[in-house]
């Protein structure tokens, strides 16, 4: 294992790296107050733990009052971060690796309607179109306060001890005066490649006579925008080249692609279903062109793929940071032998989601964000051995398995059908998101490893379960279809589900309902667009799957776009009625107060699940605790003590769906959460 690339030193400036092996900066939303307290510390002491060389904090740390947060970052300029930063720093330390922080004056990229209600500057007078916010081009007395901002912010990152600073140059101020499609100055900052790098080099020369040069200073710099407006190759080269010449940055980090928009988001932060990796190659053109220390993200998301990134010579440290969501552990099981047994991002991009309604969570890894009371490795029961019963072997149920047994447990799990999976299976229905089943797979590896007992083909009565002389039950059956939403006309809808599984082929005219804003209704519609020779869409919200992410939307619309497809917005289903061969939906238009029908061959109805729960009812009076849970407990990952019936034989437990109708993170944390404490 010495021999491998990615355990290999290397040597920043000053730093002694222990391996190739880092984390991007990221912002998963976790401060509080804007500051970088416990849980901000815990999540990046955890990937210290776990082996890695060094972690970049604070995805765009704001270092001025007029760059409010856009999600959760890190308020620079407030000077109480300093004794956080001083903390986070000496803890990721004490576990051997470095720690580096990014910062960013926001620009046009984030809203004007936030914290002081303070305009937006930014070169020109030009909106980033997600955000919306038109901002003020910048004056004289701008350009000195926001150096000395830098300068300012710079001086608590190295009070506080960090091993050193990098600049966002890809996508707020400072991109938007490198492109010529965002900077229309014509003064000194305008124009040339020169002009436009000028903001740049005077905040580098800013941050360097305050700090010195003892600090590592880098940049994570676009490249190439990918956008007829903006700047290809040749000038993200000669911007690179002009700061290495200066001798003022220690490296770049490389990004491809413009993220003002959620298409260009997503390919800039590729998901499931994109090729691995698809800017490491351009990434190593830079470092050979440049000759400058190069790091690089974007869908490295397996161990092979980091491994040929340094041993290729494509980049210098390679980046596995959504990967380290879903494992803070990989360096450590690298250098184990345990290659095989990390757990893998599937690139659904839940985790960057999740920041611009709450903070960011791991789709598969309950702990992720959550260190200070659910631990990443699973300890050993202190108490004696039980007997778990887990019904279902969706992804809840599997997790409630996978770590009873690592608990010391023995387990056994009833599965209805004849394969793992629940409602995964039908999501991997459509191609591009197959990859999820590897939340599936990667669990029955650790439950036969584990030694757990997988009973297929087993639809469990209350009579098979009591069999087994349980201690613990887990309930992990998942829901049923809902068609509850109509009035009427029940028989008449066909359901998404037996649309993926094939046991109904699409019609050639076909109406999906949404009334769930989510990935079931969408992933069904991608599924029928693409063989249905008409389609529409029709939801009752104002707009289309609002409960799904940035980067996962633009695939869904890129179906929704094309010629055989309608959407319709703001119409509420009420009621199915047949009309000859074909089927009737009629809807309400609230804002009118009238009746809308539409017709077509087939009408799916997605609103979500009815939990399945009669086997969880039907052993409710037998147990300890009557399905009762202590939530204060439950939601620290503590044990549950409830035993309100004496005459119980064993404790009782549903998740996820059985529950309400939720999402794959939802059930897994429900598994987790349970288990931790048994």
């Amino acid at each position: 294992m010495s021999h491998d690339p990615l355990l290999q030193t290397y040597q920043l400036k000053h730093l002694t790296l222990r391996n190739r092996m880092m984390s991007t900066a990221h912002e998963p939303s976790y401060t509080e107050d804007g500051l970088p307290k416990t849980r901000y510390r815990l999540y990046h002491s955890e990937k210290a733990k776990g082996g890695l060389a060094m972690t970049m904090i604070g995805g765009s740390s704001v270092i001025a009052i007029d760059s409010p947060q856009a999600f959760g970052n890190i308020q620079l300029h407030k000077d109480e971060c300093v004794r956080w930063l001083a903390e986070l720093a000496d803890d990721v330390h004490g576990h051997g690796a470095a720690v580096m922080i990014q910062m960013t004056h926001m620009g046009a990229r984030t809203n004007w309607n936030k914290a002081d209600w303070l305009p937006m500057i930014a070169p020109s007078s030009q909106p980033e179109p997600v955000h919306r916010a038109f901002p003020k081009a910048m004056e004289d007395w701008d350009f000195a306060r926001i150096y000395k901002a830098y300068a300012d912010a710079a001086e608590k990152v190295k009070q506080a001890g960090l091993d050193g600073i990098e600049l966002e140059c890809a996508s707020h101020l400072v991109a938007h005066f490198l492109s010529p499609g965002t900077n229309r100055r014509t003064d000194e900052y305008g124009g040339s490649i020169d002009n436009r790098l000028r903001f740049l080099r005077e905040v580098i020369a800013a941050i360097r006579t305050r700090v010195g040069t003892d600090i590592v200073l880098g940049v994570r710099m676009v490249c190439d925008e990918q956008w007829q407006r903006g700047f290809e190759k040749n000038d993200g080269i000669a911007f690179a080249r002009r700061l290495k010449e200066d001798g003022a940055i220690d490296y770049i980090s490389v990004i491809r692609g413009r993220v003002a928009t959620n298409e260009g988001l997503s390919r800039v932060i590729p998901n499931m279903g994109t090729v691995s990796a698809p800017h490491l190659d351009f990434a190593g053109e830079i470092r050979n062109d440049v000759k400058l220390p190069t790091f690089h993200a974007a869908r490295i998301q397996d161990v092979p793929t980091a491994r040929y990134a340094i041993e290729s010579g494509k980049l210098d440290m390679v980046a596995m940071t959504r990967p380290h969501m879903a494992d803070p552990h990989i360096t450590r099981k690298i250098m184990a032998g345990e290659e095989a047994r990390i757990r893998p991002c599937v690139g659904m991009g839940y985790c960057i989601d999740s920041i611009y309604t709450g903070s960011a969570v791991c789709i598969h890894n309950a702990a992720t964000g959550r260190e200070e009371h659910l631990p990443h490795v699973v300890p050993k029961s202190a108490g004696p051995r039980r007997k778990v019963v887990v019904v279902g072997a969706g992804p809840g149920g599997l997790e409630a398995a996978r770590v009873a047994a690592e608990r010391g447990h023995e387990v056994v799990v009833f599965e209805a059908s004849g394969k793992a999976g629940g409602q995964l299976l039908l999501t991997a229905a459509l191609k591009r998101r197959r990859e999820i089943l590897g939340i599936i797979d990667w669990r029955l590896a650790e439950c036969e490893r584990l030694g757990v007992a997988i009973r297929y083909n087993s639809y469990a009565e209350a009579a098979d379960v009591l069999a087994e002389n349980p201690d613990c039950v887990v309930i992990a059956t998942g829901g049923i279809p809902d068609a509850s939403i109509l009035a009427t006309g029940h028989e008449l809808a066909t359901g998404g589900w037996d649309i993926l599984s094939g046991a109904v082929a699409p019609a050639r005219s076909v109406i999906v309902v949404d009334n769930n804003g989510s990935h079931p209704a969408m992933t069904v519609a991608e599924f029928v667009a693409e063989r249905a020779d008409e389609m529409e869409l029709v939801t009752p919200d104002r707009t289309l799957a609002p409960d799904i992410g940035e980067t996962n939307y633009p695939a869904y619309m890129r179906a929704m776009n094309a010629p055989n497809v309608k959407v319709t917005l703001n119409l509420q289903i009420d009621r199915l009625e047949r009309r000859g061969n074909r089927v009737a939906a009629v809807f309400t238009d609230d804002y009118r107060k009238t009746e809308v029908v539409k017709e077509a061959d087939q009408v799916i109805v997605e609103y979500g699940t009815a939990p399945l729960d009669d086997l969880y009812f039907a052993l409710k009076e037998g147990s300890v605790n009557r399905g009762e849970v202590d939530v204060a407990s439950f939601i620290t990952g503590r044990a549950q003590t409830f035993a309100s019936n004496p005459e119980g034989s064993y404790r009782l437990f549903r998740i996820g769906d059985a529950i309400a109708s939720r999402n794959i993170h939802a059930a897994i944390l429900d598994a987790y959460r349970l288990m931790i404490g048994l």
